[in-house]
């Protein structure tokens, strides 16, 4: 097993990667997080190393290539034989957490070069990749889905195509919520359309409602980003 994690949010990375270890998995990561995980005594892989190719442009360029993309993307037999053509190993486990733009533009003193520089791009790429290629690869950007996956595997030696599905969708959902509070953070600056062609919106769950309009019907209360 493969495991590439390289997270912002590093909320019980040590404690996952270190379980993923004892089970066997090997380790890719990146930067900072590669950095943390060594320093609490864990082997890892950089991923230079898997592409040799140095992360150049003060970090903007580091998982785009197709030794990552293709391990992420690689469908089991099907893709063997190029693969191994190519040196390309499959990727098993995805962690992946993205640069925190909403919290960065909220802050009084975020410029336009604060904000631009917290908009990931390797992150997201990876992420929809590997959410694609669930039926091969685990996806977890929510730092909370670390224990269960570890159950699982330790349980099963796998973890189930219908929770890799679920892991998918949440996180195309984090990939969706992430560029519409991109775009929303774009037009607060250049000053709103009346009625802009598409209108992405990115919502949170605040709680979930005793019932709806009428008694019978179940619903939930959501906010946009800075509204409470």
């Amino acid at each position: 097993m493969r495991a590439l994690i390289s997270v912002s949010d590093k909320s019980g990375v040590v404690e996952f990667a270190s379980a993923l270890s004892e089970l066997g998995a090997e380790i890719l990561s990146t930067g900072g997080t590669a950095k943390t995980l060594r320093e609490a005594g864990l082997d890892v892989i950089d991923v230079s190393s898997v592409t040799e190719f140095p992360e150049i442009m003060d970090g903007r360029v580091k998982t785009l290539h197709p030794r990552i993309h293709g391990g992420l993307l690689g469908r089991g037999e099907h893709d063997a034989e190029v693969m191994a053509e190519h040196g390309i190993t499959q990727i098993d486990v995805l962690a992946v957490n993205l640069y925190p733009f909403e919290q960065t533009v909220a802050r009084d003193d975020c410029t336009l070069d604060m904000a631009i520089e917290n908009i990931d791009i390797g992150g997201p790429g990876m992420i929809r990749a590997a959410s694609k290629n669930h039926a091969h690869v685990a996806v977890v950007v929510d730092p909370t889905d670390y224990d269960s996956i570890i159950t699982l595997l330790k349980d099963n030696n796998e973890i189930p195509l219908a929770t890799r599905r679920a892991l998918a969708k949440k996180a195309f959902g984090h990939t969706a919520c992430y560029d519409a509070a991109i775009w929303n953070y774009f037009q607060s600056q250049d000053g709103a359309d009346e009625f802009p062609q598409r209108l992405p919106v990115g919502l949170t769950l605040q709680n979930t409602l005793r019932y709806g309009e009428n008694p019978h019907q179940s619903a939930a209360l959501y906010t946009s980003a800075g509204h409470s």
